[in-house]
């Protein structure tokens, strides 16, 4: 196929764009200019954009797999019917991440059970594919870590590998108590966020009872300050979804309990049905 100048032209520019992107020598565009025909030009584009493709799909999932999301969560099929949204954030910019750019917050308060942690992961996972760095801990395991480097004398790596996040998400927030040395390390997380990454926090705890876990009242206002001032709040309003369908797999009234694996085997090696 013949081509004209200007499409060289195109592509030799794409040529030099992606080199650049995979920081190749400018020889290479020099060697198209005076040495490749336009079918090898072709071909060298082919294999460029291939490799790009091959290295991009290497860093997401190096970001997934540091993220360390403990199961696999997606927005198919999820339910957002009885989520109530602020003024300031739609399921649609929800859905695009728009908050981490931003450097928002998004707090997910409901009852157990209700899609928080599955929200938080799916949004973390898609993070992740759009090439941001992600983290996701347990508010235990993140002051177990704090409290652990604080000790060996490796805080100030840990907080700096934690400020070169995108996103942090602290699942289980306010569901077990933490001592003051843990809610102080804790804090400095919160302060250290504001207004430079994003956080999502899942909890079940109401506001007005997180000083009664963090053991300072002052602590925990302040925590909320940042957290809400420059963030949203989800409300999860759901009964608890696990309990829902835990309940829809018991026997009704009259009808017979199905038999475990244990008492099916039992029957059967006696003859019975």
């Amino acid at each position: 196929m013949i081509r004209t100048s200007q499409e060289r032209e195109r592509t030799r520019a794409t040529i030099a764009s992606m080199s650049r992107k995979l920081m190749l020598s400018s020889r290479v565009v020099e060697l198209c200019e005076s040495e490749a025909t336009p079918r090898q030009e072709e071909f060298l584009l082919k294999v460029l954009s291939e490799e790009i493709d091959r290295r991009e799909r290497g860093r997401k999932a190096r970001l997934l797999n540091r993220a360390g999301f403990p199961t696999f969560k997606s927005f198919e099929d999820y339910d957002f019917s009885e989520i109530r949204f602020p003024p300031t954030l739609s399921i649609e910019e929800l859905l695009r991440t728009d908050f981490i750019p931003e450097k928002k917050n998004l707090v997910l308060y409901g009852g157990v059970g209700t899609g928080k942690t599955h929200m938080a992961i799916a949004l973390g996972i898609a993070a992740c594919e759009k090439g941001l760095s992600v983290r996701f801990l347990t508010v235990t395991e993140l002051v177990l870590k704090l409290t652990e480097a604080y000790k060996q004398g490796t805080l100030e790596r840990l907080i700096r590998d934690l400020k070169q996040l995108d996103l942090l998400i602290l699942d289980e927030w306010g569901y077990v108590p933490v001592d003051r040395e843990g809610s102080q390390l804790l804090f400095r997380i919160i302060a250290d966020s504001y207004e430079s990454k994003s956080l999502i926090l899942t909890t079940n705890l109401e506001f007005s009872k997180w000083g009664g876990i963090f053991t300072d009242e002052q602590m925990a206002a302040a925590m909320i300050d940042r957290l809400v001032h420059h963030g949203h709040l989800l409300l999860f309003e759901a009964k608890s979804y696990r309990m829902t369908h835990a309940l829809m797999r018991q026997p009704g009234p009259g009808k017979l309990k199905p038999k475990t694996t244990v008492e099916a085997g039992s029957r059967l090696e006696q003859g019975g049905a």
